[in-house]
């Protein structure tokens, strides 16, 4: 028989044994929600990820949020909420009265041609008493009619004398040559105006290489792509690239430059996947309006610290870490990528979100009034604009500073709207900046809106075959673009450059910056012509 000590030392071991079990599986329970909390979070992300890569793939591709317009998803429930004014029928009445043509300009600088249509003499007999009509009026009707391009060969014949009394006396014969400009290639029947038509269309108009073969085709005349991408890399190299060189010395004078990166598929770098046409812009209140394109095999930042040599200014730029290699620059951020963080966020939430009230929406709501006191600003003078961000920016942006800190410790890191607040206190300090001085943007949009122009080629071309070919893009590129800032016509200044550049010293300077966009000595037609409204 047990004995009842016996009894009491098993029930002690049982209740023990019964304890450790309820510590294993409230641990276990305890590890399993822990799991499952991170798979919900995870699930969270992807559901984030995937709405936002729907709404960037099927949804509007603008990333400013307008007030009133927060609500992409819930439209209708917004719309109902809005209360319903009935117009003015008065105020209907004078809007309509005011509808007139966009286009006032007389066009007094077009060719006039004349189409007249008389009635015959047969027809100049009146019906009702057959009297004899006479001319009252021309009633006239106008239309634009397009020529289409057309090509010429243009025979440049050089008049050559010589001495008939030095051949007779016997003496050494004297032969004079009259003064013929140089041509753009030796032995070649490239001329300056083919070859600006040939950039202009390929990087201004977005018209391959290939159209551009089918299109002279049309015309009867047989100029294979090949022919026109070697013209285009040999211009670029003879005569493009010492402007280019002259245009970037300008840059490095400037005190605040803008960069950018995109991707370009170069087929002939095999060793590297991923090559890269990188941006550089002067400011838009800089000295100059300056935009240089400089094709790289890399993203690596050492290439941003070659082109700005011994610059000493500030450096505006995204996030993208390699700009770090620039040394003796103060960098500045960019609050347009920053809102973009948070616009994304929006993207992501799930459609039965209460966007109106989601942190996401507060976040936006800081950085939309600190756009639109800019645009107030827009209008004053740097110093003016100074004093008035240190008076109403800035307290903005202490309160966003602070409403980002609290809100880190409330939100997944890995969340969309986690991203964007980390993003933004990792760039902190570079976002503030534009504080300093009132030259200074408070995004980089400029030269966003600059690299777009050569996206939209590379949708066209989709990639160059050569790193020279590449190279030549770049060069074409900063020319093209740098006129078009500087309120030139591209065809007509790169055809104007191409009559002058065979015929100067390329490495006297004081020659070639007579050339530069913004030189005093640009003739008036290479300007669009300015009519005043009637």
């Amino acid at each position: 028989m047990k004995t009842i000590e016996n009894t009491r030392l098993e029930e002690d071991d049982n209740i023990l044994l019964f304890h450790e079990k309820i510590e294993t599986l409230e641990t276990e329970n305890h590890v399993l929600k822990h799991k499952l909390e991170e798979q919900d979070a995870k699930i969270k992300e992807y559901e984030e990820r995937i709405r936002l890569l729907t709404q960037q793939k099927f949804g509007p591709s603008r990333d400013k949020v307008i007030d009133g317009q927060i609500s992409l998803f819930n439209e209708a429930e917004k719309e109902s909420a809005k209360q319903s004014v009935e117009p003015d029928l008065e105020k209907i009445t004078s809007k309509r009265r005011k509808g007139q043509s966009k286009s006032r300009k007389t066009y007094t600088d077009l060719e006039v041609e004349e189409v007249i249509y008389d009635l015959s003499d047969v027809e100049k007999v009146c019906p009702k008493c057959s009297s004899e009509l006479h001319h009252m009026k021309y009633e006239v009707r106008k239309e634009f009619k397009y020529v289409p391009a057309t090509l010429k060969i243009i025979h440049h014949k050089k008049e050559v004398c010589a001495c008939r009394n030095c051949d007779m006396n016997g003496t050494e014969g004297t032969i004079i040559s009259a003064q013929i400009p140089k041509p753009v290639l030796p032995g070649s029947l490239l001329s300056p105006s083919l070859l600006a038509i040939l950039m202009d269309m390929k990087y201004n108009k977005m018209m391959p290489l290939y159209r551009q073969e089918k299109s002279f085709e049309e015309l009867g005349i047989d100029i294979s792509r090949q022919n026109m991408a070697s013209w285009i890399i040999k211009g670029s190299e003879m005569y493009l690239k010492p402007l280019f060189d002259r245009l970037h010395f300008h840059l490095l004078q400037e005190d605040i430059i803008q960069a950018d990166e995109t991707v370009l598929n170069v087929l002939d770098e095999k060793d590297n996947k991923n090559n890269y046409m990188w941006l550089y812009a002067s400011a838009a209140k800089g000295n100059h309006q300056i935009f240089l394109y400089d094709y790289q095999k890399s993203r690596s930042g050492n290439h941003a610290k070659n082109f700005l040599p011994n610059f000493h200014g500030y450096l505006q730029t995204d996030g993208f870490k390699g700009y770090n290699k620039v040394d003796n620059v103060v960098r500045l951020g960019c609050l347009a990528h920053c809102q973009r963080k948070y616009t994304d966020a929006l993207k992501g939430l799930p459609k039965e979100a209460n966007l109106a009230k989601s942190k996401v929406n507060e976040a936006l709501k800081y950085l939309s009034a600190i756009f639109n006191l800019e645009e107030d600003f827009q209008e004053l003078s740097c110093d003016e604009r100074y004093l008035k961000r240190l008076e109403k920016t800035k307290p903005l942006l202490d309160n966003f500073h602070e409403w980002l800190l609290t809100e880190k410790e409330r939100t997944l890191p890995k969340s969309l709207l986690g991203k964007a607040i980390t993003y933004s206190l990792n760039q902190w300090d570079q976002l503030v900046n534009f504080l300093n001085d009132g030259r200074l943007s408070c995004h980089n949009n400029r030269c966003e809106q600059r690299i777009k122009p050569f996206v939209l080629a590379r949708k066209n071309f989709l990639f160059s075959k050569s790193p020279k070919g590449a190279t030549a893009s770049g060069i074409v590129f900063s020319i093209i673009e740098t006129a078009k800032a500087n309120g030139l016509i591209a065809f007509n200044y790169l055809t104007y450059l191409f009559e002058k550049l065979p015929n100067i010293d390329l490495v006297n300077y004081d020659d070639l910056d007579a050339l530069l966009p913004w030189s005093n000595n640009l003739p008036d037609y290479l300007r669009p012509k300015r009519e005043s409204s009637e």
